[in-house]
Formats: structure tokens, C-alpha cells, sequence
């Protein structure tokens, strides 16, 4: 008797596992092998079906790849294989990739089972953030539910749940419960809207929901996993971990024709700080990771911020795979020297250390006859920071070590960074993090370990780099706020204009002085050239520099 079909008798209807994977874009036979063995463990688990994030055979996003032929077809093919071995009773799949039909690709998912497969394609393409698939996919018409064990599963897909058109067309095609593959980035306070989001489909559908996400880090994407099932009441039957991998099998009972899941679970909300940490820390690790670098260098300057991104790539990495390199200068301070030893002494990770001042000597003399009769002014202090960056990528280069820069987004905002010295390098883990939250972060840390962190308990940031006037010590008695505003207006200021978009008027009316805001719009606007070169860096906001904001470079639009 087939188990769970509308008029037999009450009973467990379906065991179904859920795989919280991490694949690699691109990786088709690693992704397939992750595929594999979590089908493996689910059947050792008694599970009857498997379900898989958002196009996991090719990891997401996929981007511009999907507009390759052979890369879509290399995908077709293993969905043929992975059909072929379904038919040794292994337990069926819900697993995702893109398929071409009628000239156009797809964003699909498919029910492998049996040696057999039921094809769905995504009908809502979201194309806004950091989003585009409308760029590489067709939509789909609005899916009807397939048949597995006589059960009718709807395959609704990410965004196809924003909306009700596609969980309502399922419920009056007969879908029993709605099982959602989900390549959704982690921002700050984005869970609830998913649980929100959920709740709000469930209600209109009377339909349970199973929720897959993607965990890990994919360039500047981080995705935080926290799949979980939602019974039609509302509630929260399982809830996966948030940050790493997991394989939870879910059982489903039928009532009255009816499916429910079996368990309970709640959710509390992540402090703020903790999940921005965690972010950082699987952005950066996966990043190496997935990038093949041995580990990672960085220039330890005793400075808050490389401070904060030293204890992140120690945490992700390991103090064996973290260089620390101080470069001092003329100007550097003793007490910045000072700072930059303890930080790597509390974290356990290498230090070295090598002048600049030769080098910024030879330079200085061979522009000194093309400089004569000019004041030293921007460039003789840029020229350090160049300097700098020449010789941490030369480290870099030498022993496979992927170059951390340490610029914060309060100073990417306002182009507080030198193009080919302190921007020199592969990934940021700061890139959208303001200054001041730079400092709570520090504070978080020296307080607490992220779940996961291979770097030391204890005070890894130390107090005199929390608490004296940050400098880039350029020349004799510089501090930051020579230059820029106080840091806790400025952040205040840009997250008007950057997140929210506000204008100037809006701004002058949370009280700051409109020629500041004004001078702060200008300066945001002007390093738009110098953000386009900038490496990639972990999205932790909804508005972060790159994908989520498009501004054009040559803009002479302003308020005033």
C-alpha cells in the first residue's frame, strides 16, 4: 500500500532529509560527490527522499557561466547519472541545476526518483540587489506539483515563495506540502523576513514548508544556512544550524490527508555582532578555501582594523595560515609597533616585519627632477602606502598567500584608501563594516569565540588599539579625523545615503549640519572610481559595495 495517498489510513507518510551542503560554483563532479554522500547518509538514516539548495549541482550563483552550452551540459549529465543510480532503490532527490529547453536555459529543479525524472522550472527571477537572474535565465510557467510515492510535492523555487502567485497556483494543482530550494545570502536581520516570509505562504496555502538553504561563502556572498520546516501552523518543526553543514531527516504523518511534520523547534534570534562575525569568518575561510591559497598575509599596522581582520583570518583559518607583516616607516610610532606585536601574540600567528623607508627613499630621489619646486603634499604619502602594497603582494606571490586588505566601508564610503597601496589585494573582510561597528566587533571578540573559531579565548584585540586616535601615520601627527568627520556622525551620515538612500534634506533633519552632508555626498560620489577597483569583500548590510550598489563613476549629480 502506497504510504500517505489521500484515503488510506493514517501513518508515517514520508521520511524526508534535508541537506544543508556547501558546493563550489563551478566544481560539477565535487558538487555531485557532496550530492552523493549526503544521499548515502540519508539512506543509512531511513530517508526516502533528499532535498538540495538552489542549483547545488553547479553551486550558486552560477552568474554568466549558465550562458556557457557546455557547462549546462555538463550538469544534464550528471542529473543522467544521478537518474540511472536512482533505480537501485536509493533514496530520491530534489536537486537543482540549469536546464536548456527550447533554446533557453532554466532555472530547474528535479525529482530523481526511481530511475526516473519530474522537471520544474523557476518562474519568479529575482533581478534586484545582488541578484540578476534575468540576465542568464528564462522564467518558467507557474509549476504544477510532481508525484513521489504517491505523495504530490510542490517544488517551488527561493524566490518563487516571495510572492503567492506560485504557492497558490500549487495549492489548487493539489500539492500535499511545498518543498523550497533556496541560494538566499546571509544580511543582517534577514532571518525573521524569512520565517515571515514562510509563515505568510503557509497561511495562504494551508501547506506545510520545508525551507533549504545553501551554507558557505561564494566571492562576496555568504550563505548562513538556518533551513528549517514549517508546519501549517505556523510552527517550526526542525531548524537547521546556522554557519556550517548539516543532514536532518524529517518525518511526515498524513491526517485526514493532511501533512505534518513530526517535531518542534524555536528560533532565537543571533546577536547582531555574533552573526557579523561568523559571516566574516566563513566568507574568508571559504574563500581560501575554495580559491586554493595556502594561507593568508596581511599588513598588521597596530591599528584597530587590522587588528579586527588578523583575529577573523586566525579564527577562520588557524594562526599557522595567518602572516602578519609590520612596515614600518618614519612616521610609525613605537606604541603602533608595540600594538601590532601584542594583537599577533595573542592570536599565536607569525609576524615579521620590514622597513619601508629604503625603498620610499630610492623612489622620492627618482622623482625628485620631475617634482622640483613642488611642496610635498598627497603623493609622497600615497607613495608609502604604494610602497606597502608592492611589497605585501610580493609576499603574496612568493609563498601562495591570498594578500587581506584591512580598509572598513566607512573609509571605502569617502575614499579614505590609496588606489594601489592600502587597497592592494584579494579579499576584505571589512569592506561593508563601518568604523564604528569595527569597534564593537573588537570589543565582541575579546569577549567571546565564534562557534567554530580555531583562534584563542581571551583578549586578541588589544586596548591601545581600541582606544587611541586611529591614524594611518603618513606623516608626523596624523589622526583620521584631520581629514574626516568624527566617525560616529560619518557612519550615521553614509548609512543615510548608501542604505537607505535618503537625501540630503532627510539627513539635515536627523540633525547634522547640511555642509557636512552635503561634503560627505560629494566625497561618497568621487571615490566611486576607486570602489570599482577595490577587491571583493564579505556582504554582511543590504546595500554593500558592488553588486548591491551600481553607481555610475563619471556622475556630476548632487545635492545641495
Amino acid at each position: 500500500m502506497p504510504r500517505g495517498h489521500v484515503g488510506y489510513p493514517d501513518t508515517v507518510a514520508l521520511s524526508i532529509a534535508f541537506a544543508q551542503i556547501n558546493p563550489i560554483v563551478g566544481d560539477l563532479p565535487g558538487n555531485a560527490a557532496l550530492i552523493r554522500r549526503a544521499r548515502d547518509d540519508a539512506a543509512a538514516l531511513g530517508a526516502d527522499l533528499v532535498v538540495f539548495s538552489e542549483l547545488v549541482l553547479v553551486g550558486y550563483p552560477p552568474e554568466d557561466l549558465v550562458l556557457r552550452p557546455a557547462f549546462v551540459r555538463a550538469a544534464a549529465a550528471i542529473l543522467g547519472e544521478l537518474e540511472r543510480e536512482s533505480a537501485a532503490g536509493l533514496p530520491g532527490l530534489v536537486v537543482t541545476l540549469p536546464w536548456a529547453a527550447d533554446g533557453r536555459v532554466y532555472n530547474s529543479a528535479a525529482l530523481v526518483a526511481d530511475g526516473r525524472t519530474q522537471l520544474r522550472l523557476k518562474h519568479d527571477l529575482p533581478n534586484y540587489g545582488v541578484f540578476d537572474e534575468k540576465r542568464v535565465f528564462a522564467a518558467g510557467p507557474l509549476p504544477d506539483p510532481v508525484v513521489f510515492r504517491n505523495v504530490r510535492l510542490g517544488l517551488p523555487i527561493c524566490e518563487d515563495i516571495w510572492t503567492p502567485a506560485c504557492t497558490a497556483h500549487l495549492a489548487r494543482a493539489g500539492a500535499e506540502l511545498l518543498l523550497v530550494p533556496n541560494g538566499s545570502p546571509f544580511e543582517v536581520e534577514k532571518f525573521h523576513q524569512r520565517l515571515d516570509l514562510a509563515r505568510h505562504r503557509v497561511a495562504e496555502s494551508d501547506l506545510p514548508l520545508a525551507y533549504v538553504n545553501q551554507v558557505g561563502g561564494q566571492d562576496e556572498l555568504v550563505f548562513d544556512g538556518g533551513s528549517f520546516v514549517m508546519n501549517r501552523d505556523g510552527s517550526l518543526a526542525h531548524l537547521l544550524p546556522f554557519w556550517r553543514e548539516a543532514l536532518v531527516v524529517s518525518e511526515w504523518q498524513c491526517h485526514g490527508g493532511r501533512y505534518r511534520c513530526e517535531g518542534h523547534a524555536e528560533w532565537a534570534e543571533e546577536p547582531r555582532l555574533a552573526a557579523v562575525y561568523s559571516a566574516m569568518v566563513l566568507g574568508l575561510r571559504d574563500y581560501v578555501r575554495k580559491n586554493g591559497f595556502r594561507g593568508v598575509v596581511l599588513g598588521l599596522s597596530g591599528g584597530i582594523d587590522s587588528a579586527v581582520t588578523a583575529a577573523v583570518a586566525v579564527d577562520a583559518l588557524g594562526a599557522d595560515r595567518v602572516r602578519g607583516v609590520r612596515l614600518p616607516s618614519r612616521f610609525t610610532s613605537r606604541a603602533s609597533m608595540d600594538d601590532a606585536m601584542r594583537s599577533a601574540h595573542a592570536l599565536g600567528m607569525k609576524l615579521e616585519t620590514t622597513a619601508i623607508e629604503l625603498p620610499v627613499s630610492a623612489v622620492e630621489d627618482a622623482l625628485a627632477p620631475l617634482f622640483t619646486g613642488r611642496p610635498r603634499d598627497v603623493t609622497e604619502e600615497n607613495l608609502q602606502a604604494r610602497i606597502r602594497g608592492a611589497l605585501l603582494m610580493a609576499l603574496s606571490n612568493k609563498f601562495g598567500e591570498l594578500l587581506v586588505t584591512t580598509g572598513n566601508k566607512s573609509e571605502m564610503s569617502v575614499g579614505y584608501t590609496t588606489l594601489y597601496g592600502d587597497m592592494c589585494g584579494g579579499y576584505s573582510v571589512l569592506k561593508d563594516i563601518y568604523k564604528t561597528e569595527v569597534y564593537a566587533l573588537a570589543r565582541w571578540r575579546n569577549e567571546q569565540v565564534p562557534e567554530g573559531g580555531l583562534g584563542p579565548a581571551g583578549r586578541v584585540i588589544p586596548e591601545s588599539s581600541l582606544t587611541k586616535a586611529p591614524t594611518a601615520e603618513l606623516r608626523p601627527d596624523q589622526t583620521d579625523q584631520d581629514t574626516l568627520p568624527a566617525y560616529h556622525a560619518l557612519d550615521a551620515i553614509l548609512h543615510g545615503l548608501v542604505e537607505e538612500e535618503r537625501s540630503v534634506d532627510d539627513i539635515v533633519a536627523r540633525g547634522f549640519a547640511r555642509d557636512l552632508v552635503t561634503r560627505v555626498q560629494r566625497l561618497l560620489y568621487s571615490a566611486e572610481y576607486k570602489r570599482r577597483q577595490a577587491p571583493p569583500g564579505v556582504k554582511i548590510t543590504r546595500k554593500s559595495f558592488g553588486r548591491d550598489r551600481r553607481y555610475p563613476i563619471t556622475n556630476a549629480f548632487g545635492e545641495s
